[in-house]
């Protein structure tokens, strides 16, 4: 068993368990407490509502709508919902007999909730409409005094003007009009304002004007109580006659979603029918008040319990779930699963079997073998709150193959260093620090915060840390704070006045002697060639970072090699790999650090200069490949020179039929060497199951099964292996040449950034400082305010963010190709703390 770290994934184990069938669900349950077991489904071909424990995952998505049910009322009767659990109630498994109780109560809960509801729902409907009567009764009794008083209005708009048609309305129609067949009738409601103007248009239309009608608006809100939306309506009063016209009215009114209310023509009938609706109005409003109380507490008893019957429910469905991807072993009435979990657990899941097994009081203990197999296990990298964020930098490029290197370990310094480099300022870094030290301080406060831009921040506090803190570093080498210098120490150049200076001449800097001690001396500030320097500065920094970063990846290639005992990707990659890098980017960091140390402006006692000016490092590179061997005296660097190029010429050429060849053909080797033997891959399923002579039989027992499942291997096609390499090979070569220049963003972004911070100081802060008196204090409060908010947004959002991809990007693609496959799958337990956590589990 090898010691856990971070450099690589856990060891894991195939383990296979047999479980007694009347401890499977307790035994699965705490398995799932634990969280270290990924179980895999030994019923693949088995339709999903044909396994063995449908029946009760269906009953628990039954339980879980009556759950949702109960969240929805409670919310909606905005009850704050109970959210501390006793964890010891939750941690241990339910029996069938608890289920069944908590099933029972839960129907029973929503049996009465629905029951309130309904009841509730229908006083409501019943008052709404006493109160829209009520209205109806009111604005009738002005209705039928308007009608009378314009009778002859109202007969013009009838094809029989010489018909009394209002000459009764309170006592009835005349005799007259009965024996003509003519009767007067009205048609009385309510109607949604918003379908009034239709409603009219349509009753004018189908009828030819011969109506009378009139409306008003009702002021008092109206609720509805099927969707609780705030409806406005109108009173409507309308007179006809004949029973026809008077049918085809009510048929349009209802079609339009009106509610009609029979009005007697007698006002004193009215006078009673109102006084009645009033009375009843106060019945229902005593007893609604009286129903919504009792609804709400029983809502109330409900959210106290509400958490942890979800919690409960999303547990054992979970746990039957999992139940249904083992087998059922009917003769010895057990149920086998088989797992992947890492090989340092396996004595405390022994440990959880033998528990189960004791406290259930089942004779028939649980056992665990551990399976020897062929397959390729998951990748497990154990992390902590600071290193889940590093690591899932690496995860969103590839999950990593078991055991390899992960670059996650490096990526902790790495990128935030990286990023560093392009956004070095010191009061920059400072905020993002200061920020970075809010979220750990504050971690468990803001880890209930929902979101998810917000997550992203969260989950990478430690980086948004780490990051601040190297930017204050770099921006102290850079001797940057907000595009300003800050003299740490004695400066090594006096810029002395010669002699007839005038204004806006340019001064050459002598040297005093004194060396800054620590980052750029901040006598270049300012300076006619400051920008010249700090970019020739900052590209061979880059270059120099880029080829050690990758140089280190390329070492990774080693000691993966030698993990997994592959000498020929040692001598046929590793070698060759690092010898073409170095000989040519190696050579050029060497010539870089060279050139820093000669002093170019040396003179002799007569004052003439002994070398010459310096050599250009980009036609060195160019002419050591035309012209191998040879090197201009006026750009020689160092005696020997050309023939130390030639040398290294040659044995990067040498590296690339190294890489193209050597592999392939040893694998052809190998391969033939193994036919010859007469060496054949198992072809066919068996397990063999072997135990120590002292194998004790104890709950939890471990036995060691050696498990073959048909796995052919591959077979071998020189081609496609040759194929492979050529590709890996240009690749590398190619690659050698555009990720070092991949790595001069670097220079790049940091150049960026240090002229947008100098142009938004000098428009902001710079121009209000021109300004003195009260004008002056004016604008430094209100270009301070300015030149705050500007770098908040896009010196520190922007531009962080810009450095926080390119930064993503160098150790994607610069870094992770050189050694990284990515191609393992991740190791996901069953653990009940994953399934909690996600919000939108079934």
């Amino acid at each position: 068993m090898s010691e856990s770290t971070f450099f690589r994934s856990e060891e894991m184990s195939l383990i296979q368990l047999y479980i007694p069938a009347e401890v499977a669900q307790p035994t699965v349950s705490e398995l799932g407490e634990l969280g270290l077991v990924q179980f895999r489904d030994l019923n693949p071909d088995v339709n999903a509502f044909q396994r063995a424990f449908v029946g009760e995952i269906r009953r628990f998505d039954e339980m879980e709508r009556q759950l949702r049910f109960f969240t929805s009322q409670i919310e909606k009767a905005e009850i704050p919902i109970r959210a501390s659990i006793p964890t010891n109630y939750l941690s241990r498994a339910r029996s069938r007999q608890e289920l069944d109780d908590l099933e029972e109560r839960l129907s029973e809960h929503e049996n009465r909730l629905q029951q309130m509801n309904n009841s509730r729902e229908n006083m409501e409907r019943r008052s709404l409409e006493l109160i829209e009567l009520k209205h109806v009764l009111r604005e009738t009794a002005d209705f039928f005094q308007e009608a009378a008083s314009h009778q002859d209005d109202i007969r013009q708009s009838f094809d029989e003007p010489s018909v009394p048609l209002l000459d009764d309305l309170e006592t009835g129609p005349s005799q007259e009009a009965q024996n003509a067949g003519l009767t007067l009738g009205n048609v009385t409601g309510v109607i949604p304002r918003h379908k009034m103007q239709t409603f009219e248009r349509i009753l004018w239309r189908s009828l030819r004007g011969n109506l009378y009608m009139n409306t008003a608006e009702i002021e008092e809100p109206i609720v509805d109580p099927s969707t609780d939306a705030v409806v406005e309506k109108n009173v409507f009063i309308i007179f006809a006659h004949g029973k026809e016209i008077l049918a085809k009215i009510k048929k349009i009114a209802e079609s339009l979603g009106a509610t009609l209310y029979p009005i007697d023509s007698s006002s004193d009938r009215r006078r009673e029918a109102l006084l009645d609706v009033l009375r009843h109005i106060e019945e229902f409003n005593s007893v609604l008040v009286n129903t919504t109380q009792t609804r709400r507490q029983e809502l109330m008893r409900i959210s106290e319990n509400l958490t942890a019957w979800m919690t409960i429910v999303k547990k054992e469905k979970a746990t039957y779930h999992t139940m249904n991807q083992f087998n059922y072993d009917i003769n010895r009435k057990c149920l086998i699963a088989e797992g992947w979990c890492p090989t340092n657990e396996i004595n405390t899941i022994q440990t959880a079997l033998r528990g189960v097994t004791e406290r259930s009081g089942s004779m028939v203990p649980s056992i665990l073998n551990e399976l020897r197999t062929h397959k390729e296990p998951p990748t497990y990298h154990k992390t902590n709150k600071f290193t889940a964020g590093f690591q899932a930098i690496v995860d969103a490029y590839g999950m990593a193959r078991y055991r390899e290197v992960n670059p996650g370990l490096f990526t902790v310094i790495s990128f935030p260093f990286l990023f560093a480099v392009m956004f070095g300022d010191v009061g920059h870094g400072f905020l993002v620090f200061l920020a970075g030290v809010w979220l750990v301080l504050n971690e468990r406060k803001l880890a209930s915060v929902d979101g998810e831009m917000f997550g992203m921040v969260y989950g990478g506090r430690y980086i948004i840390l780490l990051m601040g803190a190297f930017s204050i570093f770099t921006g102290m080498m850079y001797n940057d704070i907000f595009s300003r210098v800050l003299p740490f120490f004695q400066t090594g150049w006096v810029f002395t006045l010669p002699e007839g200076y005038k204004t806006g001449d340019a001064v050459i800097a002598q040297p005093n002697g004194h060396t800054y001690p620590f980052g750029i001396d901040y006598a270049w500030h300012g300076t006619e060639n400051y920008l010249l320097f700090t970019n020739s500065y900052k590209m061979k920094m880059s270059v120099i970072l880029g080829v050690i970063h990758m140089s280190f990846g390329i070492c990774m290639v080693y000691y993966n090699a030698k993990f997994f005992r592959k000498p020929i990707d040692i001598i046929g990659g590793f070698i060759p790999q690092m010898l073409f890098m170095q000989c040519l980017f190696g050579y050029l960091i060497m010539m870089i650090t060279y050139k820093w140390t000669v002093d170019w402006n040396e003179t002799d006692a007569a004052g003439h200069s002994i070398r010459n000016s310096p050599p250009s490092l980009l036609n060195t590179m160019i002419y050591m490949f035309l012209s191998p061997g040879k090197v201009n005296e006026g750009d020689k660097l160092y005696p020997g020179q050309g023939f130390v190029q030639g040398l290294l010429v040659l044995l990067a050429f040498i590296c690339i039929p190294w890489m193209l060849f050597l592999k392939p053909y040893y694998l052809k080797w190998e391969h033939n060497k193994a036919r010859s033997m007469g060496y054949h891959l198992p072809s066919e399923h068996h397990v063999r199951i072997s135990t120590d002579s002292n194998q004790s039989d104890e709950a939890g027992g471990a036995v060691v099964a050696e498990e073959h499942e048909g796995e052919h291997g591959e077979e071998f096609e020189f081609s496609e292996e040759l194929i492979h390499q050529v590709i890996h090979t240009i690749d590398f070569c190619l690659g050698c040449i555009s990720n070092t220049a991949s790595y001069l963003r670097l220079w790049a972004l940091s150049l960026a950034h240090a002229q947008l911070s100098e142009v938004l100081w000098s428009m902001t802060l710079g121009m209000a400082w021109k300004f003195g008196g009260a004008i002056g204090a004016i604008m430094t409060i209100f270009m301070f305010s300015l030149w705050f908010t500007l770098t908040i947004g896009i010196l520190i959002g922007m531009e962080g963010l810009s450095a926080f991809l390119h930064a993503l990007r160098l150790h994607w693609v610069e870094f992770n190709n050189k050694f990284y496959q990515g191609t393992g799958y991740a190791f996901e337990p069953f653990s009940f703390a994953a399934v909690l956590s996600d919000k939108d589990s079934n």
